[in-house]
């Protein structure tokens, strides 16, 4: 194996996904189908309304979801994702266009997985692919979680006049 490899199978069994493909699927993805991409600091990952059939894991550093740029003014900054966060599920499945931009807070790294190397795990590795999709969407489902619950506090927040909690 490769040190490279080495690096991205550890580096995937240290994610939240690890946890669900362990060590050995931790390998085969790092062989098969994942690559560690470093970013400079404000360099963009993805870009609003293009594809990249990739998916990506935050390890190192924070990345910016970022919203629309209005007459040269800085692009308001929507949401922040830190270690251990996903960004671009939707464009991995089905090849959705990133609704928003996504670039890098300081130097960051992230895990990419690309839908064209893992399709093929499909079927020599369906366990494994059964397993990685299924720490996707339990992710995915805890941040759809989070956000239900801050969008609860704010609506108790705005309710009671800013004064507490109902």
């Amino acid at each position: 194996m490769k040190s490279n490899t080495t690096e991205i199978a550890e580096l995937i069994r240290n994610a939240p996904i690890g946890q669900y493909i362990g060590a050995d699927g931790a390998t085969i993805l790092a062989e098969c189908a994942a690559q560690k991409i470093d970013l400079a600091d404000d360099e963009v990952l993805c870009e609003k309304g293009i594809s990249t059939n990739c998916f990506y894991i935050v390890i190192k550093g924070r990345l910016a979801i970022t919203g629309v740029v209005k007459d040269k003014q800085s692009a308001p900054i929507l949401h922040v994702l830190e270690k251990g966060d996903l960004v671009g599920e939707l464009s991995f499945i089905d090849g959705s266009a990133h609704p928003d931009t996504v670039r890098s807070l300081g130097n960051a790294s992230v895990i990419s997985f690309n839908k064209a190397d893992i399709d093929p795990l499909i079927t020599s590795n369906p366990v494994l692919i059964f397993n990685f999709m299924r720490a996707v969407i339990k992710r995915v489902h805890s941040t759809l979680t989070t956000i239900n619950r801050q969008q609860h506090e704010l609506v108790a927040y705005i309710e009671t006049g800013g004064r507490g909690r109902l």
